[in-house]
């Protein structure tokens, strides 16, 4: 009987301190506490500025194909616009009976350290609305090249050649037309993100560098025209939907 009084007291003594040890453990460690960290994002109204078409992570300054003095048209609003498209000049050429194939200068623009550069012609999309919802940008030519005096340059037709998007995302890319023939009146596809691509900023570049660019948006004019002795132009109105071709 003293025997099991002893062994019990041995037994209890040892859990005693078995507790004590751990609560001393407890003590010197400090204990565990937990926290959270979090971050929302929301769409963006603000106007996404044009990048350089050679080096997309950076931003550009695009200088008018006209006018060098002139303030570039700032692209559309919100998280899903058109940031920026080059406009054509096909500069100044000798009236002739041959049918010709003029070329648009390339595009100049700044870089963001200011110095001016020579790149594509390019038209630049942001989706940054957190959805993969896609989009679909189209472009048309409003008219056929009308001189001052009301004059068509009749037959004349503009092809947008050497397409590719290019993109700092890494998201999956939108589609882009490589080669197109662009049709008076008539809306034609230039870029289409289907559902689950297209999200942040997207380029299509006529041209790979600035010699390629050089040759890459032409207008023919055939010889049979009458060509008078004043400037022709035409507009083009580029349109982007949340509404991709899926298939």
């Amino acid at each position: 009987m003293k025997k099991f009084v002893l062994l019990a007291a041995a037994a209890a003594m040892g859990t005693m301190a078995v507790n004590a040890t751990t609560v001393l453990a407890a003590q010197t460690n400090g204990g565990v506490y937990s926290t959270n960290g979090s971050i929302e994002f929301k769409p963006t109204e603000k106007v996404t500025k044009p990048v350089d078409p050679l080096d997309p992570t950076k931003t550009a300054t695009p200088i008018d194909a006209e006018d060098p003095k002139k303030v570039v048209q700032p692209g559309t609003q919100g998280p899903l616009s058109i940031d920026f498209a080059s406009s054509f000049n096909f500069g100044k050429q000798e009236i002739t009976s041959e049918t010709k194939t003029y070329f648009a200068a390339a595009q100049k623009y700044q870089d963001a350290a200011g110095t001016e550069k020579v790149g594509p012609n390019f038209v630049q999309v942001t989706d940054n609305r957190g959805t993969e919802a896609g989009w679909k940008l189209v472009v048309k030519q409003n008219d056929q090249l009308t001189s001052v005096s009301g004059k068509e340059l009749t037959g004349a037709q503009i092809r947008l050649k050497n397409g590719h998007v290019v993109t700092a995302s890494t998201a999956a890319h939108p589609d882009g037309t490589a080669e197109m023939a662009l049709v008076p009146g008539a809306e034609q596809t230039v870029m289409n993100a289907k559902t689950g691509s297209g999200t942040g900023t997207h380029l299509l570049n006529w041209g790979k560098d600035a010699d390629d660019a050089a040759r890459s948006v032409e207008l023919t004019v055939p010889g049979a025209t009458t060509k008078y002795a004043e400037k022709y132009a035409t507009t083009f109105t580029w349109t982007l939907t949340d509404t991709p071709d899926n298939k």
